[in-house]
C-alpha cells in the first residue's frame, strides 16, 4: 500500500511530474529540466515518497524518449501513456500538472498497460537508418519528378536530344554530365538546372544504397531465420523490429502484436446488432509491410495458394482471405522475434 506512481507530462525543455499513492491521493508535483541532471533529480524526488511502482510517461517515443531510456536503465517500470482524453480536458481544463496527474491515474486504474520501448540497441539503430532512408527515398522521387518536368518544358532541341536517351539511370547520368557553360540562354539555364537535379538524384541513390546495406546487415544479425521466410524482406523485418523495440518481451502474446499492427477486429456491437469492424489503428507502416508479404505469398507460395483456394471454396472473399493470411504472418513474426528460443522450441 506504500507504492507510489509517478505521472510525467513531457515537453521539449521541461517535464512536469506528479506523484500519487495507491489510493489515488496526490502527494506532490515538480518540474524538471529535460537533461540528465533533471532525470536524476526526478528519480531522487520520486524516491522520497516511497517505493515507486511505475512511471507513466506521455510521449515515450518523442519528448519523453530521453527520460524513458534513463529510467529503464535504472530498472524502473515505465509505461507509455496516451494523451489525455479531449472530453476530460474540456471539463477539467488543461495544465502540465493536470496532464501529469492524468498520466499517473492511467497507470493506477490499469488503462496504461503498455511498457515503454527500450531504445538502446539494434532496433533503435535500425529506426535511425530507416528514417534517413525514407527521407532520401522521398527526396529522390521528388527529384526525378522535377527532372522529368524540366525535360518536358525544355527548349525543343534539348528535349529532342534527351528523348532519344533510353533508361532512367542512363538518362540521369547523361544529364549529370552536361556542360551548360555560361548561362546566357534558356537552353544553358535548363541544362544547369537539370544537371543540378540529376546530380542530386545520383547522390540520393548512393545514399539509399548505403542505408540498404547497413539495414540488411543489422536485420540479419537480429533475425536471420525470419529473413529466410518466403516473401519477407529486409524492410519488412526492419519495420517489425522498430515496432517491437529492443525489449520485445514486453509483447505478451501474438494477439497483442496483431493489435499493435492494427490486424485484430474491433467490436462494433450495439443492441441487437452484433458485429466486428476493421481496425484502422495500430502501426500502419507495419500493417502495410505485412500486407505486402501476404500478397507476395498469395502470388508465389504454393501453401498459401492452396490455403486461399480452400478458403475461397468455403465462401470467403479475397479481402477476408488476405486478413486471415496476415494474421498467420503475425504469428510467424511473433514466434521469431518475441518468443525466447527455449519457449519457441516448445511452441
Amino acid at each position: 500500500m506504500d507504492h507510489v506512481i509517478i505521472g510525467v507530462d513531457t515537453h521539449k525543455n521541461t517535464h512536469a511530474a506528479v506523484a500519487i499513492d495507491a489510493q489515488g491521493a496526490r502527494l506532490g508535483s515538480t518540474t524538471i529540466p529535460a537533461t540528465r541532471k533533471g532525470y536524476r533529480d526526478l528519480d531522487a524526488w520520486a524516491a522520497q515518497f516511497g517505493h515507486v511502482k511505475a512511471f507513466g510517461i506521455e510521449g515515450t517515443g518523442s519528448f519523453g524518449a530521453g527520460l524513458s531510456r534513463d529510467l529503464l536503465a535504472k530498472g524502473h517500470d515505465v509505461r507509455d501513456v496516451m494523451r489525455p482524453n479531449r472530453q476530460l480536458r474540456h471539463l477539467h481544463g488543461k495544465s502540465d500538472s493536470l496532464d501529469a496527474e492524468s498520466a499517473a491515474r492511467s497507470v493506477l486504474n490499469g488503462q496504461a498497460t503498455a511498457q515503454a520501448k527500450a531504445q538502446t540497441g539494434s532496433s533503435e539503430m535500425i529506426r535511425h537508418l530507416k528514417v534517413a532512408r525514407d527521407s532520401a527515398v522521398k527526396a529522390k522521387s521528388q527529384a526525378m519528378i522535377t527532372l522529368k518536368t524540366l525535360i518536358v518544358n525544355a527548349p525543343a532541341d534539348l528535349r529532342d536530344t534527351l528523348d532519344g536517351v533510353r533508361g532512367r539511370i542512363t538518362l540521369v547520368r547523361h544529364v549529370a554530365a552536361m556542360r551548360p557553360g555560361e548561362i546566357t540562354s534558356p537552353t544553358a539555364s535548363a541544362k544547369a538546372a537539370m544537371r543540378a537535379i540529376a546530380r542530386r538524384w545520383l547522390a540520393l541513390h548512393e545514399e539509399i544504397q548505403a542505408h540498404d546495406r547497413e539495414l540488411d546487415r543489422l536485420v540479419r544479425e537480429r533475425a536471420s531465420e525470419l529473413m529466410q521466410a518466403h516473401g519477407i524482406s529486409t524492410m519488412t523485418v526492419a519495420e517489425m523490429l522498430i515496432l517491437l523495440g529492443d525489449n520485445p518481451e514486453r509483447i505478451q502474446s501474438e494477439a497483442a502484436l496483431a493489435k499493435l499492427c492494427g490486424l485484430c477486429p474491433i467490436p462494433a456491437s450495439s443492441g441487437k446488432t452484433n458485429r466486428m469492424r476493421l481496425n484502422r489503428g495500430g502501426n500502419r507502416q507495419a500493417n502495410a509491410a505485412i500486407y505486402r508479404v501476404a500478397i507476395v505469398r498469395m502470388r508465389d507460395d504454393q501453401r498459401t495458394k492452396a490455403y486461399a483456394a480452400r478458403r475461397t471454396s468455403e465462401g470467403k472473399t479475397r479481402r477476408e482471405i488476405v486478413r486471415c493470411i496476415k494474421r498467420y504472418i503475425v504469428r510467424e513474426i511473433y514466434r521469431a522475434l518475441c518468443v525466447p528460443p527455449t519457449k519457441a522450441g516448445h511452441a
